[in-house]
């Protein structure tokens, strides 16, 4: 017997320094090596709040990219950047409004209180109204589009730990590092806060998600979910620029999987906490447009009105 295992071990010595056991070869290193800070739970929620808490109004001249369709409508259609105007104002005012290209008519001006908005299209002659909430997405993409889309993404609420359960996780991002032919795509880790919310039946679900840059603790990307657990809204923030003391993103990506349409807003200029009018919120009907009313499920009346005076 002892003699057998002498053989074994004399063979298993042998056989690996043959290479007909296994082989091995170098695995390239797709990690960053920049330098990571580190944080806990508590100290991102205090961030994300005092962050939350630093911006209380913002007046910004924006460049807009919009497109429409994906996977479910076979195709993409991406329409030509116009320049913009955002005003919003805490706790969820907001005012968007787009210009035609070359000549700067107005292309659209919306208004939301956060419950209810207004849409006016001047080149269709069209005054829209109706509830923030979409519950039946319209098979024209952009016809979903609600101001409070954009407020939310635009200016990220603080964690209101009465109601709001926070739970950290780590993650890993992908990092883009040179340029060019040097250009690589790399890894590095990040920190992700869940967002767990009581819905109005009583039932748990996770609300959001916030991804944290760990090279400078700022977030990078923000997803919204519905209680039925479907991402409603992936937005993404890069080139962040000092405001006054304030770093804001200035380049923000929307896009709405459900809907399959994407919002790019490239922010020109940016006056942060500037006193703000109510009439600079307030867009009355015109007179002689084509009114639609919305309900949620996108289904509404038209008819043709003139303004109150």
């Amino acid at each position: 017997m002892k003699s057998r295992w002498l053989t074994v071990l004399l063979v298993l010595s042998v056989l690996p320094g043959t290479g007909c056991l296994f082989r091995s070869h170098k695995v390239q290193s797709h990690l960053s090596t920049v330098p990571l800070k580190s944080a806990t739970q508590e100290q991102l929620l205090a961030l994300i709040n005092e962050q939350a808490a630093q911006v209380r109004t913002m007046n910004a001249t924006v460049d807009i990219d919009t497109s429409v369709g994906g996977q479910k409508k076979g195709k993409v259609t991406e329409y030509q950047e116009i320049r913009g105007y955002i005003l919003a104002e805490k706790p969820r005012m907001l005012r968007m409004i787009g210009l035609m290209p070359v000549v700067r008519n107005r292309a659209f001006d919306m208004v939301s209180d956060g419950d209810t908005f207004k849409l006016w299209i001047p080149p269709k002659n069209r005054f829209i109204t109706g509830k923030n909430e979409v519950t039946k997405p319209s098979p024209h993409s952009l016809e979903d589009l609600r101001p409070q889309v954009i407020y939310e993404a635009l200016l990220p609420r603080a964690i209101d730990k009465d109601h709001e359960i926070a739970v950290l996780e780590s993650g890993i991002q992908n990092i883009t590092q040179g340029s060019g032919k040097k250009e690589k795509i790399l890894q590095q880790s990040d920190y992700r806060l869940q967002v767990i919310r009581r819905a109005p039946n009583g039932n748990w679900y996770l609300e959001r998600r916030l991804y944290f840059d760990r090279e400078n603790l700022r977030i990078y990307r923000q997803r919204f979910f519905d209680p039925q657990g479907n991402m409603t809204t992936d937005a993404s923030y890069s080139d962040y620029q000092d405001f006054n003391g304030i770093p804001f993103p200035t380049h923000i990506d929307i896009v709405r999987p459900l809907e399959e349409y994407t919002i790019g807003l490239h922010i020109l200029k940016l006056t942060l906490n500037e006193d703000l009018k109510p009439e600079q919120f307030d867009l009355q009907q015109p007179p002689g447009a084509q009114v639609t009313v919305l309900g949620n499920d996108n289904t509404g009346n038209n008819h043709a009105t003139q303004a109150e005076q």
